[in-house]
């Protein structure tokens, strides 16, 4: 086969489940190695506190009607975002519920394989109450924010991001999920990565459907610049790398 035929085949291998071809390789866990943080290490400087996310008349819409209403949308209101709002899209995202088995797993609302949940939640928050613009990371173990950094012009820099997707820029804020693979390596060896890029999808149509619920919406991004959206988060793009993209907006209109 040429090059290109190696790679797509390569490439649908990961795709499939090839649990028993790889029974016989043991994981870190398997060999007894100490298992990864939980969560990326953080110190309490910049700590931002969020509020505790609030139920409004929406969110007790019937959960049929939010997933029927569910769309990916492009164009926003030019309003402002509560600091709620964003709160409740974390809480029901990423945000730990409970820590079991001796800090090797957590429960959080989406699913994750061996409860491992390798990603990590960075926003590039760009119109949000009472947050100054700027690279954050969600802290999901205490719901709160640490602020990282900035830049004169973070609204580009998302855009460029995104290869140049423009209506990104529009938005409130935009989540960038990046992976520490090795939390889920640890346990399933080269088993893991399949998985891992399942446990984004969820994380993702969970946040559909919180934004739904508040009138808020969101488009995931695939098609995004790897090298710059590393560089925007500033993390090393070998054992943590983006690997999703998901702005999030007012709605002004239903969209197709």
């Amino acid at each position: 086969m040429n090059n290109l035929s190696d790679t797509i085949k390569n490439r649908r291998d990961l795709m499939k489940a090839n649990w028993f071809e790889l029974q016989n390789i043991k994981s870190d866990q398997q060999n007894s190695v100490a298992n990864p943080a939980i969560v990326k290490p953080y110190d309490d400087k910049n700590i931002i506190d969020l509020p505790e996310p609030k139920r409004t008349d929406r969110l007790s819409s019937d959960i049929n009607e939010l997933i029927q209403e569910r769309r990916s949308r492009r164009q926003f209101a030019d309003e402002q975002m509560s600091l709620t709002e964003l709160s409740y899209l974390l809480h029901s995202t990423q945000r730990i519920q409970k820590t079991f088995k001796n800090n090797i797993a957590t429960l959080r609302p989406v699913p994750s394989a061996g409860a491992r949940h390798p990603f990590e939640t960075y926003l590039a928050i760009l119109n949000v109450e009472k947050l100054k613009n700027g690279i954050y990371r969600y802290l999901p173990d205490v719901h709160k924010l640490i602020y990282l950094h900035t830049h004169d012009d973070l609204k580009e820099k998302v855009v460029k991001s995104v290869l140049d997707q423009t209506w990104a820029g529009e938005t409130n804020v935009v989540f960038y999920w990046s992976c520490i693979p090795y939390r889920a390596e640890w346990r399933y060896s080269i088993k893991s990565h399949k998985a891992m890029l399942l446990d984004a999808g969820h994380i993702c149509q969970n946040l559909y459907l919180a934004a739904e619920s508040m009138k808020l919406g969101t488009c995931a991004i695939a098609a995004y610049d790897q090298k710059l959206s590393d560089e925007l988060l500033k993390v090393d793009g070998e054992d943590e790398f983006t690997v999703y993209i998901s702005p999030v907006g007012k709605q002004v209109k239903t969209e197709i």
